[in-house]
């Protein structure tokens, strides 16, 4: 039986790239990888894949070309920095009556009491839980307090279950899964959680990815060793009293 034919690798023509791949292509010889080029735009990376194998992409021309120029002429490579200047030239795409499209997203809810809760899963976790980073701005910008619960392998832990230097001996606020991971909230109205705003600036310093910024402060408060991988997390927000 004769080997099945594999697909061609849509970067190997560049004649049959479109624009926003042809973009794409010089961001990732410029040293930026496709996560790294949907960061900027404030998109999934699979949008950035769908540039090679949908033809999609169009409407974030301009934007990428905004960018690849400050790279190559303004010798600008923060992540965050790049992506201010492309949310300034990223403009939703219209419909063939002219009008602008509808975009389906999740929208963020914050309440007037400020409770707002917004989960991800191994999915979104993969690329950098973006879809929280709107809720978490948005707490900062009210001055709410957030908290969080993770969700990882049990070993991954460095404290036992309801250890009082963990989260924070309440042994409620862990649960035991048979899968042999475990989930621990951190913060609380009860106990003050975490100011959103200071966890905000943490999300920015990690380039937007809110999975690193949460990882980094398990890590660095001796909670979870640097190996261990998240693959749940939930972030819930309230008003302090």
């Amino acid at each position: 039986m004769p080997p099945r034919s594999r697909r061609p690798n849509p970067s190997t023509n560049q004649g049959e790239l479109n624009e926003a791949a042809q973009l794409a292509d010089q961001l990732q010889a410029a040293g930026y990888t496709k996560r790294d080029i949907a960061r900027i735009i404030n998109r999934d990376p699979s949008l950035v894949s769908q540039f090679y194998t949908k033809n999609k992409g169009a409407a974030f021309v301009p934007a990428l070309q905004q960018v690849l120029a400050a790279i190559q002429t303004g010798g600008i490579t923060d992540l965050p920095e790049l992506a201010t200047i492309a949310a300034r030239h990223t403009h939703r795409r219209t419909t063939s009556s002219g009008a602008r499209a509808r975009v389906r997203s999740k929208a963020v809810l914050i309440t007037p009491t400020g409770s707002g809760t917004g989960r991800v899963g191994a999915q979104a976790i993969a690329s950098g839980s973006s879809r929280l980073r709107p809720l978490i701005a948005e707490a900062a910008r009210q001055g709410l307090r957030l908290a969080f619960t993770v969700r990882l392998a049990k070993t991954g832990y460095l404290h036992p279950s309801g250890s009082r230097t963990d989260s924070p001996g309440i042994r409620r606020d862990v649960t035991q899964r048979a899968d042999h991971t475990e989930e621990r909230s951190y913060g609380s109205a009860q106990t003050g959680g975490h100011d959103a705003a200071g966890f905000a600036r943490r999300v920015d310093a990690a380039g937007g990815d809110v999975t690193a910024a949460v990882h980094q402060w398990l890590v660095e408060t001796g909670r979870i060793r640097p190996d261990a991988h998240i693959i749940h997390l939930e972030i819930r927000t309230w008003r302090p009293r």
